[in-house]
């Protein structure tokens, strides 16, 4: 594994591993949308120019989380593009790459004890999102290629 392949977040399956075949892998990451999970994963709309898209919206930030895949079943590997959107009243920005993204909000209280004490109001981290999806892809033999801009 070189530089390039840590930066990007790429990933190898474990050697012995038999890769299965496109369509059973397709079929596992759709079923991961349903699975109880924060995020949603749907075939692709043409203009996404990808295979399959696993998506999380975080309204009370207003985030958005994209994982765009795309398939090359030649050398059984995923391309995995990951974008970022968040957009405030003041401004809105977007990001793409591997970079897990983590945020909490603490608010105080008084405890049963009646000292006051830190707890947690909300949080999320994005590789709830991420880690699913490449340990489905690993599990099924293929390899995870992130990637830093467009196919």
């Amino acid at each position: 594994m070189g530089l390039y392949d840590k930066i990007t977040g790429t990933k190898y399956p474990c050697r012995g591993v038999a890769p299965l075949p496109a369509g059973p892998l397709r079929e596992a990451l759709l079923a991961l949308g349903g699975s109880g999970v924060p995020f949603r994963v749907r075939e692709a709309f043409a203009k996404e120019r990808a295979d399959l898209v696993a998506e999380w919206r975080i309204q009370q930030q207003g985030l958005t989380l994209r994982t765009r895949m795309r398939f090359v079943t030649d050398e059984r590997e995923v391309l995995a593009l990951d974008e970022r959107w968040r957009a405030t009243p003041a401004s809105r920005q977007y990001g793409r790459g591997p970079a897990p993204m983590i945020q909490k909000e603490w608010t105080f209280e008084r405890g049963p004890d009646g000292r006051r004490r830190r707890v947690e109001s909300f949080g999320f981290d994005s590789r709830e999102m991420k880690n699913p999806l490449r340990n489905t892809v690993l599990d099924a033999g293929w390899t995870w290629r992130g990637r830093l801009y467009r196919w």
